[in-house]
């Protein structure tokens, strides 16, 4: 039995696909799994260049040239804070190509094609398409070129079901008739405004299971356009993409003890006129207290939220983390499953500062050394520590699993300013008299905040 080169290429970088995503399970052995999926990636452009059937290189260097400068310029210049939208536009730029690839099939061979290769088709085309322009829309609203708040409308849900059925009936008659090329660009086209329909109405505080679900889209995608193209590796990449995407947006969900149903359509973060004012006043507090509360702590929990990330303060927290430790006080991190704009950003950020996995601990660890803390320091969280999640059955984000910083003995929060969330709710615990309120820049006030500590005897 021959094997071709290509077989092999493409067998390699399955493995390689497999082991690299078993290795991302785990912050320790992250580093590794992505050089091995990079590994990967390299080994199937490589089984693909082999390809008799290619005609000519031009068009393949030139796209190889371009994308690896675009690739190189994006890994160099864009910041971690950006992490999320840099995603954002990986998952667009990967749903598109494969849709284009659809679309250039169709347009080759229509009903040739035959039945099964169609349907694969018009299920890649379709997620495509609507994953592209959900993915651009995401990246507009984390990169703040669109409003971060649910952006809706009377009857929206209706809008975009009828408009989903539309698009589903035009794939089914597709199915029936493989030459109707009108049905398939009016599918194209009602997918790619779905996608916009569907991301609008979600607040920026939900993206993380957005983005998730989005790369689970663009991976289903892909395995669709490994099938129109007798392609394995797109077949077995795209499948472990997609549903792993699937399986992290549902273990997010859990997290937020919400629904996938409600992430997409409930208008999360939404302003109402009826939003209660929390009780009671932001009690500020000064620097040099909180440097003196901090050194003479037995235990201190960092709490990091977005704000840690906006600031590139991640730096300054491990700082001020060692300089604590050097005093003999415990340090920990409590790290909240959707804290960020990504899954994981938390994590990242810290890792990126050489904060010592064996110091993160994730929410259900955290809370229960939260009643023995001293202090804990929330740097830049909002929502995922407010305990109306907890004690408030009214509130939109009732159950919804909380780090209970409220618990500790002392709370001081490091913000900008005065401001909510990006949900839009208001945070009772800014208002307990445990808490003290830091204000200004993350990084510049932690950077203060490790000075006073290190001048202390």
């Amino acid at each position: 039995m021959n094997i071709s080169p290509v077989e092999v290429t493409y067998l390699l970088a399955s493995i390689l696909f497999i082991f690299g995503l078993r290795g991302m399970s785990h912050p320790d052995s992250a580093r590794r799994g992505m050089t091995l999926a990079a590994a990967g990636m390299l080994a199937a452009v490589v089984g693909t260049l082999l390809v008799k059937e290619i005609v000519s290189y031009e068009w393949i260097l030139a796209g190889l040239v371009v994308g690896s400068l675009i690739g190189a310029a994006m890994s160099i210049w864009m910041p971690m804070t950006a992490m999320p939208q840099r995603t954002a536009l990986s998952h667009a730029f990967g749903a598109l190509a494969a849709s284009l690839v659809g679309i250039a099939e169709y347009s080759l061979h229509g009903a040739e094609l035959g039945g099964v290769r169609i349907g694969a088709l018009g299920f890649e085309v379709l997620l495509g398409s609507l994953t592209f322009t959900g993915s651009m829309m995401a990246f507009s609203k984390l990169q703040g070129l669109v409003s971060g708040t649910p952006i809706t409308y009377k009857g929206q849900n209706i809008v975009t079901t009828v408009l989903l059925a539309v698009t589903v009936t035009c794939f089914a008659y597709l199915l029936y008739d493989h030459s109707a090329s009108i049905a398939f660009y009016v599918m194209i086209s009602l997918a790619f405004l779905f996608g916009i329909l569907l991301v609008i109405p979600i607040g920026a505080s939900d993206m993380p299971v957005v983005m998730s679900l989005l790369n689970s889209y663009a991976g289903l995608a892909s395995a669709a356009t490994g099938f129109v193209l007798s392609n394995n590796v797109l077949i077995i990449a795209g499948t472990l993409d997609g549903f792993s995407g699937l399986i992290l947006s549902i273990l997010m969900c859990r997290a937020m003890n919400r629904s996938i149903t409600n992430v997409l359509f409930g208008a999360f973060g939404s302003v109402t006129e009826d939003t209660v004012a929390v009780a009671g006043v932001m009690r500020e507090v000064e620097l040099d207290d909180v440097a003196t509360q901090l050194a003479y702590a037995r235990q201190v929990v960092f709490v990091p939220g977005y704000g840690m990330a906006t600031a590139q303060a991640q730096f300054a927290v491990r700082e001020l983390g060692t300089a604590l430790e050097s005093r003999g006080v415990t340090v920990k991190y409590g790290i909240h499953p959707v804290a960020g704009r990504m899954p994981g950003h938390m994590n990242v950020l810290l890792a990126e500062a050489n904060v010592p996995y064996s110091s993160l601990y994730e929410l259900e660890q955290i809370n229960s050394d939260l009643p023995s803390t001293d202090v804990a320091l929330v740097i830049g969280a909002n929502d995922t520590v407010n305990p109306d999640a907890r004690d408030n059955p009214k509130s939109p984000i009732a159950g919804m699993p909380i780090i209970e910083a409220d618990r500790a003995a002392s709370v001081v929060v490091l913000k900008r300013g005065k401001g909510k969330g990006f949900s839009g709710l208001e945070n009772p615990l800014f208002y307990k008299p445990n808490t003290g309120m830091l204000y200004g820049d993350a990084r510049g006030t932690l950077q203060s905040l490790v000075q006073s500590v290190q001048k202390m005897q």
